[in-house]
């Protein structure tokens, strides 16, 4: 099964699993929560069918599983609140909603060892999907804190590119006044942080929002200082050219 799930699928990317629960032991039995990207049932589907055939192929698995996706069902306009968009799944489905986690399928795994657990297994299964539902969190404000930071980087640059033109036109008389040496000291700065490229991968890796967090901060405030380094720089300009 699972080789010709994979013959048939080849053509596809295969479904990427972004978090992975602590495994938890209860008298024999085994329970592993998982989480997937899934912004339609299809994809919910699609990496239902990976996991159970490719990830865990040959293995005796029992999975609960539940999607919720910001797509509407047929016929409905969102008006009417959760039930007019699709989602699956009872329990899961309802850790899904308290953890706030959209455009997504949680799969939770366990393997029997013998003993019938009773409602234990409940709260098994719903530690294992909280835990990869608030990963799943920490995964999407990571990306949002790194395309931050990208769009951040790429602004500096810019402004500090602008800056950098502006006082290569500057008048040289005006070149031993402390603006001007406060500038060109952030413009010899800028030319060492322009020749590479932030390197956040490890950050990512980690999932270090409080370091991430801190970025974003700093390069908010580096780039409010490079904009007031800009805004005086042109007065001063426009006050040599008109006494010149």
């Amino acid at each position: 099964m699972s080789n010709l799930y994979s013959y048939v699928k080849v053509d596809r990317p295969a479904p990427k699993c972004l978090a992975t629960s602590q495994e938890i032991r209860d008298r024999g039995s085994a329970f592993v929560g998982s989480v997937y990207r899934a912004s339609t049932p299809e994809e919910a589907k699609a990496a239902i069918s990976h996991h159970r055939n490719v990830v865990h192929a040959g293995k005796k698995a029992y999975e609960i599983s539940a999607w919720r996706c910001m797509m509407l069902k047929h016929g409905k306009s969102g008006l009417g609140g959760p039930d007019d968009f699709e989602w699956a799944g009872s329990k899961v489905s309802r850790v899904m909603q308290h953890e706030g986690v959209l455009d997504a399928v949680v799969i939770v795994s366990r393997w029997f060892g013998g003993t019938l657990l009773g409602p234990a297994r409940f709260a098994h299964i719903e530690t294992c999907a909280s835990e990869v539902c608030r990963t799943f969190k920490r995964v999407e404000e990571m990306e949002e804190c790194i395309s931050t930071l990208t769009r951040l980087d790429n602004m500096l640059a810019s402004l500090r590119e602008e800056l950098n033109d502006l006082t290569q036109n500057a008048d040289l008389a005006t070149s031993g006044s402390t603006l001007a040496r406060t500038a060109s000291d952030e413009i010899d700065d800028a030319k060492g942080k322009r020749s590479r490229q932030p390197d956040y991968s490890v950050v990512q890796r980690d999932l270090d929002i409080t370091k991430a967090r801190r970025l974003v901060g700093a390069r908010e405030s580096a780039v409010k200082s490079v904009k007031s380094l800009l805004s005086k720089k042109r007065i001063m300009l426009a006050s040599t050219k008109a006494e010149g």
